[in-house]
């Protein structure tokens, strides 16, 4: 039986918006929200993190304090949001009030311009996460991470329609927990609870 735990970053400098991938760092309410999510929990074997400071800066912080391995792999970074990273809803709407409804209607077939396709980030996320379940099989694992990337694995182990992902929502610090067990060499993953608490 192997566990994940993902965990998304706690809110960032700017506070929110669409940011992709710009590389903010957590603000000290983000640092706060992520250090109450974790406390004196340290059930893991491992931390794997996105490289975006808002994710790789507690990872760092987390493994150092507990002596955990910690591996960060680029591909887990967030969706590129295009000409929408750095805008909030608000700002977005005001250019284009129809576009955003569009997208989240229908996110396959319209991006923001500029993006990154939902089925291109399908293609980067669900290797990493098929590449982690093969090296950390039969351990606890933490992935220090994005909303999009949690929505992702989540699609997956659902098989929910990629188009509806972005109906989960994702809390920051939120924790979602996953088991995977094998039967006859076939992979059963379950989602033990999602946007919770340890």
């Amino acid at each position: 039986m192997t566990i994940i735990d993902l965990i998304r970053h706690g809110e960032p400098v700017g506070g929110s918006k669409y940011r992709g991938q710009i590389d903010d760092p957590l603000s000290e309410k983000g640092w706060a929200q992520m250090r109450a999510a974790v406390a004196d929990h340290r059930p893991w074997d491992v931390i794997v993190s996105s490289t975006l400071s808002r994710c790789a800066d507690f990872a760092s912080e987390l493994a150092a304090r507990h002596a955990l391995p910690l591996e960060f792999d680029q591909r887990l970074i967030e969706i590129g949001f295009g000409e929408w990273e750095g805008l909030t809803a608000a700002e977005v709407t005001a250019q284009n009030p129809l576009l955003l409804k569009r997208f989240w209607a229908d996110p396959i077939n319209t991006s923001p311009p500029g993006a990154e396709s939902l089925t291109a980030f399908y293609d980067r996320v669900i290797p990493a996460w098929e590449d982690l379940l093969t090296r950390h099989a039969g351990k606890h694992v933490l992935i220090v991470g994005h909303a999009g990337v949690i929505r992702m694995i989540v699609h997956r182990v659902l098989d929910m329609p990629l188009e509806r992902m972005f109906r989960l929502q994702v809390p920051n610090a939120g924790i979602t927990r996953i088991r995977i067990d094998e039967s006859e060499g076939q992979i059963l993953p379950s989602l033990l609870f999602h946007a919770g608490a340890l």
